[in-house]
């Protein structure tokens, strides 16, 4: 059974008298252990995609399947469990928080779990050592750089064991250099068996996905590395 499955999956918006379709007949699987590259121009529909994926919001027509489950049929309660357990965010700003230090920021999902302290601590600790930020622990955001900064995060994304984690642009506030240690990093935890939805406009993350797959007007199609002018990212 596919760890994930969008089935003819439409998301419309009532935009005045206007309707407007983010996604229209969506079909796509994800398998376990897979990382996939998203990518397309801008008002193609990526963000409303990952939302859906995310449980962040759920679709018009058509079901979402994740882990066996059609999220299309929860309550906002019971998606708000399935993102908390289920899914692993990472974002392109991080979204740490600044008050609280390397481990309070990764043992958040944790917290929201109910998980005991001991035992948060001793997750975080050992998440923070395999993205390399072990000799760190106690410092904030601002003592960090960007890319233990996104390391920060991508450890917090793994905090609950998620199915899948989703990535929205992951690389691209960060420098060439620091984005492709990042990308590294995400290839090894993707050779490690996590799942991963990468939202992108960098190259390097599309040579390094299993599947590369493209959104345009809210169609979902194979990529095509000629189409302009975002054929070509960088």
């Amino acid at each position: 059974m596919a760890l994930a499955e969008l089935r003819d999956v439409w998301k419309t918006y009532q935009m005045g008298d206007t309707l407007l379709h983010a996604l229209k007949a969506v079909n796509f699987t994800f398998e376990q252990g897979e990382m996939v590259a998203l990518m397309g121009p801008s008002g193609a529909g990526k963000s409303t995609f990952l939302n859906l994926v995310g449980c962040l919001d759920t679709p018009t027509r058509g079901h979402y399947i994740l882990g066996g489950r059609d999220i299309s049929t929860l309550n906002d309660n019971q998606l708000s469990e399935i993102r908390a357990t289920q899914i692993g965010f990472i974002f392109q700003s991080y979204n740490l928080i600044p008050q609280l230090n390397l481990i309070e920021n990764i043992e958040i999902p944790l917290y929201y779990q109910g998980v005991s302290e001991r035992e948060s601590y001793e997750r975080a600790v050992a998440l923070a050592e395999r993205v390399g930020l072990g000799h760190r622990l106690t410092h904030v955001p601002t003592e960090l750089s960007g890319g233990e900064r996104q390391r920060v995060g991508i450890a917090r994304a793994l905090a609950s064991s998620p199915l899948i984690v989703l990535a929205d642009e992951p690389t691209g506030n960060l420098d060439t250099k620091t984005g492709q240690q990042i990308l590294d990093l995400l290839h090894e935890l993707n050779e490690d068996g996590v799942t991963m939805l990468v939202v992108t406009h960098d190259s390097r993350i599309a040579s390094s996905a299993q599947r590369v797959v493209q959104l345009v007007d809210g169609e979902l199609t194979a990529w095509d590395a000629s189409a302009e002018p975002w054929g070509t990212p960088t």
